[in-house]
């Protein structure tokens, strides 16, 4: 693996004051503790004729010990306790199963992260992505980002003249209502860089295992989930007490516990060309819009270009337009020229877009038709045992509201947060692991993703459509629930 530029702490564990979850709850004051008892003592007396009073709990806050990242620096690298925490095997070696491979490393939750690629460089892993509701999680990977991620502080919104129909952020020089703060910015980092940075934290663990394709696995009563890997053109077989499934959109732990049939693909009308263009092409071009801090789109009410920083010497373009399937399949096929001349086909609008277009390598060109799923419901894992999905597996969604990655990192602190609280306390091996935690990691991963689910597919249909170039000074999202 190579060497990860972002900063990491070479070891780290999970914080004992807060058991690793960031925050800690406040003991009830003294009257709220009397009072419940008092209705508690009523409900006794009574027979059951009044309710059952709502046992209280005291307010969250963030813990001191960690300053809510769940995770404080260490000497040694933990040990897993195979004794206290079921084996999780991990299939997919993307951003959401890198996270929850760290984050288990942290927590002692002994683990092994599958990969079907040989190495980290076998394929492409996407182009750059934004991090929003993720970056405070981030940290609590063992992740800091200092020198990595590119900070965006203004988002601008085009006509194809060049005409601003919306703009804001924090480098937006508009009046806001005094003792108003000016919101968070959003950090956009190459997907292989955050990726890298992650799975750094196990290059001296012999977990990650390389060129692990999966072909199938069964839970077997007396020895949890026998899986079988084809390697090296070899079956393998392994065990664990929990397959986690973290293998994309097109996912084959989903397809073998979950009906294709029950939530297909959904094909959203439209596809994207991708583009990495280095700065050093763009010499000649003035334009502020290249600043390596500003975000902009472009749109025609048909087609969309959204331009933002890639690298501090690079910047990321995405152009979606509509599309039906079969040509959107037709076009992706014909490779990186034909989606080059068909990007600059569609853009010859103000400047610096046909430049940036012009400036742009073909081998840092892709094409995709855009997908989705109808959303999962807690019932359909009822019946699949001790295998669960996190990310692209359990709630792909489109790109155009930059939240895949960002649910997928929330997605595996959250159930190995989950693990880390309940297996120390209870019987999982006599209960089962759907009953002990699963059930409760699913219900917040749906409930949370659902409606960024909602939204993205939303977005592939009014961003591609006049709305986008109706004026307001807020997300093209915002604005249109006003008109």
């Amino acid at each position: 693996m190579k060497e990860s530029t972002a900063q990491t702490q070479s070891n780290w564990i999970a914080c004992e004051d807060c058991h690793g979850r960031g925050k800690k709850r406040r003991k009830l004051a003294k009257k709220t503790r009397l009072h419940y008892q008092r209705q508690l003592e009523l409900f006794e007396k009574s027979g059951g004729q009044v309710p059952l009073p709502i046992r209280p709990r005291g307010h969250l806050y963030t813990c001191p010990s960690c300053e809510g990242t769940g995770i404080v620096s260490t000497d040694n690298p933990p040990t897993a306790d195979s004794s206290t925490y079921p084996h999780v095997a991990i299939i997919g070696g993307g951003i959401g199963g890198a996270a929850l491979a760290v984050a288990c490393l942290h927590r002692k939750i002994p683990f092994t992260l599958y990969e079907r690629d040989l190495n980290f460089d076998a394929r492409s892993q996407g182009y750059g992505l934004t991090l929003q509701q993720a970056s405070k999680a981030i940290r609590g990977l063992g992740v800091i980002l200092d020198d990595q991620g590119v900070i965006s502080i203004r988002h601008l919104v085009h006509t194809t003249s060049g005409r601003v129909v919306g703009q804001w952020g924090g480098g937006i020089p508009v009046l806001r209502p005094e003792g108003s703060s000016i919101k968070r910015s959003n950090i956009h980092i190459a997907r292989q860089s955050l990726r890298l940075s992650i799975l750094a934290q196990l290059e001296q663990n012999d977990s990650l295992q390389w060129g692990h394709q999966l072909l199938d696995f069964k839970q077997n009563d007396t020895s949890g989930i026998e899986m079988s890997f084809l390697v090296n053109g070899e079956i393998k077989r392994a065990h664990a007490d929990l397959v986690v499934g973290a293998d994309g959109i097109r996912s084959t732990v989903r397809k073998q516990v979950i009906s294709e049939d029950s939530s297909p693909l959904r094909y959203l009308d439209c596809m994207v060309i991708l583009g990495i263009c280095p700065l050093a092409g763009l010499n000649h071009t003035d334009s502020d819009l290249l600043d390596s801090a500003t975000v902009f789109q472009t749109a025609n009410g048909n087609d969309r270009l959204y331009v933002m920083p890639y690298t501090v010497d690079s910047i990321m373009w995405q152009l979606s337009f509509p599309i039906s399937e079969a040509d959107a399949l037709d076009l992706s096929a014909k490779g990186r020229k034909a989606l080059k001349e068909e990007a600059c086909l569609r853009t010859p609008w103000h400047a610096p877009i046909p430049q940036l277009m012009a400036a742009t390598p073909e081998d840092k060109i892709s094409g995709y038709p855009v997908y989705d799923r109808e959303l999962l419901h807690t019932e359909q894992f009822d019946h699949i045992g001790d295998v669960t999905l996190l990310g692209d597996a359990a709630h792909p969604m489109s790109p155009f509201k930059g939240q895949g990655a960002n649910q997928a990192i929330l997605d595996a602190l959250s159930l190995a947060q989950i693990i880390a609280k309940e297996c120390p306390f209870s019987p999982w091996k006599t209960l089962g692991l759907r009953k002990t935690i699963l059930k409760e990691f699913e219900k917040e991963m749906l409930s949370r993703s659902a409606s960024k689910v909602k939204g993205s597919a939303d977005a592939a249909q009014f961003l591609h459509s006049d709305i986008v170039l109706q004026e307001g000074n807020e997300p093209r999202g915002r604005c249109r629930t006003k008109f």
